[in-house]
């Protein structure tokens, strides 16, 4: 609970107070109370009264025992039993809720105006019908005496919707662009609806036709000087002649509705929309909320008598009547609960209130999340507690642990004791650098791939369009080409040589000027189109160019890479011949072999066979091992070469393979020696008679 007393009237926070975490165990919760009297203070109305991500509307059954509010996300809607200070159900919808009327006195007739256009009507055991209406909906109320429900919206009709007959009946036209509220007397039952343009238009339900009309933006420009137009955005009667009007521009108006000139503006100075006007009869006081503030003041003098101010964006409020009881729903999970005793006593639900307050003291609270700090693994790692994983010290949550505050301090101190230090340098360099960035930049050429980088500059200078969108120098995901030495392009490669003769577009005198250029800063912007030619041709011309020249640097960097493989050839060439040379000579001197201990005399040439053998020419070797066909890996490592010694003629392969399968079947053929048929020749006999 948290106290404050704008103007001397104290107010009752009763929804601040230390949030305990649900992870938190019983036995951590009693120790919290015994040890923090913040904690001991705390006081929880009503259980669960929040929403999920925030709260729209929340209003207060006819009866008193209920309080229904809607809110996000998902769109739904809570019901809370004063009885038992807990929920007693929730529905979710389809859609946001733009507002709600109570049809009865309890929770069992619900209708629900949705921001896409339809309504719900629902019973106690949930949602019973739905329809939709022809534009979008910002208001309604609900005539008890005609059972006709009154929806204005988008649109210049007052749609009727009767939910005795279950139908729409004609719509009420007004001569408004649009319709932003609508209100309904409690006593007389008027009609009344502001619109976009700052005006009020009175209808009687019982003869449908238009008794009246008022318009509140003139009264407001007369009053003070507005930045923008004063529409009509909330409307509130209280008993049958008093009118409280709230403005988009910040003005609340009270009219006497016998005339047309409001009795006392008041004006909320933040230049805010007001959302909800209200009236307190026991003190006679006005309410009026904006999303920054809720002011409190007398009606008759228009004084001020206190003030809400938000700590989140206001949404709605709602005034338990003949009580000092306001709940008020905001951009915050939890709905804001205030009580004011010197507006009135509290409910009769919670009549402990009144005893409470007398012993009440100002105080200031925080959350019980301010005494934790929520670290991840990486952070534990860094601060050496990552040993702690597992014990009491920490608590396990979502991606992290949470870790009281105290520890987490005493560690960040231990692991990085000149951190306050280093954060001061940062800053100092920062803003230093932050004044330098007015000024010019040098442009320097990166220390890796200077040529790629001077020939983007190039490119860049001249205008030249690229396919590539994107510049190489100037993207973090190219950063390491210009910095990182691995990835340094080899110029004196052969693949490099071939596949690149576009990087030496660039001729050394174009190198000197562009360099010059870059030192001096002197570089010069060029237009799109330059004069006497369009852009296109231009680029066309340039780019015919660029390929005739890139053809004869590839053919002149071919004759230089076959001249020198045949220089290469040469070379290795005469290597050989003089290592035969060397050969000879040394075959022919004599040489001498000293035998060691057990060792037998196996010859002369035993013992450097393998030797003589690795150290021979190529030639050489080929005879001796009887190949005639030789692979030759080259210096660059990435090539291989296969060649034969002695080509095979096509005449001698085919006399081979006639050989060779004339032996096949030489082998396969067996002979019809031995043989001998055992009938005897028969010869001619002549005719038989």
């Amino acid at each position: 609970m948290q106290v404050f007393d704008p103007n001397n009237v104290k107010i009752y926070n009763l929804s601040a107070g230390k949030s305990l975490p649900d992870w938190l165990s019983d036995r951590k919760r009693r120790a919290l109370q015994k040890k923090s009297i913040d904690i001991r203070r705390r006081i929880e109305l009503i259980q669960d009264f929040e929403m999920p991500g925030l709260s729209s509307t929340v209003r207060v059954s006819p009866d008193g025992n209920f309080i229904l509010a809607t809110g996000i996300y998902k769109p739904r809607v809570r019901c809370y039993d004063v009885n038992n200070l807990s929920l007693k159900f929730e529905r979710c919808f389809d859609s946001e809720v733009v507002t709600f009327e109570i049809l009865s006195d309890d929770y069992s007739k619900l209708v629900f105006l949705q921001c896409d256009r339809y309504i719900e009507f629902h019973a106690a055991h949930g949602r019973y019908y739905r329809l939709r209406i022809p534009r979008f909906g910002r208001d309604m109320k609900y005539h008890y005496p005609s059972c006709d429900l009154f929806i204005v919206g988008a649109g210049v009709d007052i749609y009727r919707l009767n939910l005795e007959r279950g139908q729409f009946l004609n719509s009420l036209t007004t001569e408004a662009s649009e319709l932003n509220c609508c209100a309904i007397n409690p006593v007389h039952h008027l009609l009344v609806c502001g619109t976009k343009e700052g005006r009020i238009e009175a209808w009687d339900p019982r003869t449908r036709n238009r008794v009246g009309s008022v318009d509140c933006a003139l009264n407001c420009m007369q009053e003070s000087q507005l930045d923008g137009f004063p529409s009509v955005t909330a409307l509130q009667f209280q008993g049958g002649l008093t009118l409280g009007v709230g403005t988009a521009t910040g003005q609340v108006l009270l009219y006497d509705i016998r005339s047309n000139k409001p009795f006392l503006l008041k004006d909320h100075m933040y230049g805010l929309p007001i959302l909800d006007v209200d009236f307190h009869d026991a003190q006679d006081l006005v309410l009026s909320m904006d999303s920054s503030i809720v002011k409190i003041w007398e009606k008759n003098t228009g004084k001020l008598y206190t003030s809400i101010e938000a700590a989140t964006q206001f949404n709605n409020l709602c005034l338990v009547p003949n009580t000092g009881m306001m709940f008020i729903a905001n951009e915050n999970p939890k709905i804001q609960t205030y009580y004011i005793p010197s507006m009135g006593p509290a409910p009769k639900w919670c009549g402990f209130l009144d005893t409470l307050t007398e012993e009440l003291e100002e105080s200031k609270t925080e959350t019980v999340y301010d005494d934790y700090k929520f670290v991840t693994a990486r952070e534990l790692e860094d601060l050496g507690l990552d040993h702690l994983i597992g014990t009491n010290l920490l608590r396990a949550y979502m991606h992290g642990y949470f870790m009281d505050i105290r520890l987490y301090r005493k560690a960040k101190s231990a692991v990085e004791p000149f951190a306050f230090e280093e954060y001061r340098k940062k800053k100092i360099h920062d803003k230093i650098e932050e004044e330098r960035s007015n000024r010019v930049k040098l442009q320097k050429l990166p220390s890796v791939n200077k040529d790629l980088a001077l020939k983007l500059m190039n490119d860049e200078i001249a205008g030249k369009k690229k396919k590539v969108g994107t510049n190489l120098l100037k993207d973090d995901r190219f950063k390491a080409l210009f910095q990182n030495p691995d990835f340094e392009v080899d110029k004196n490669s052969e693949e490099y040589r071939l596949l690149n003769p576009v990087v030496s577009r660039l001729d050394k005198n174009r190198k000197k000027e562009l360099k010059k250029q870059i030192a001096e800063q002197q570089f010069t912007e060029i237009d799109e189109e330059p004069e006497g030619k369009p852009s296109s041709e231009e680029s066309s011309d340039s780019s015919s160019d660029d390929d005739r020249e890139w053809t004869k640097e590839v053919k002149r960097q071919h004759r230089l890479l076959r001249n020198e493989s045949r220089r290469k050839d040469e070379e290795d060439a005469n290597k050989e011949l003089e290592g035969d040379n060397n050969i000879m000579e040394q075959t022919r001197k004599p040489k001498f072999f000293e035998l060691q201990e057990g060792e037998e005399f196996k010859g002369i040439n035993s013992g450097s066979i393998k030797r003589k053998r690795n150290s021979a020419p190529l030639g050489e070797r080929l005879k001796s091992e009887g190949k005639s066909t030789v692979r030759m890996i080259g210096s660059v490592g990435n090539r291989e070469m296969t060649f034969s010694i002695k080509k095979e003629s096509n005449k001698s392969r085919e006399e081979r393979k006639a050989k060779e399968h004339h032996d096949e079947r030489r082998k396969l053929m067996r002979s019809a020696k031995g043989i001998q048929s055992k009938l005897k020749p028969k010869f001619w006999m002549g005719r038989r008679v």
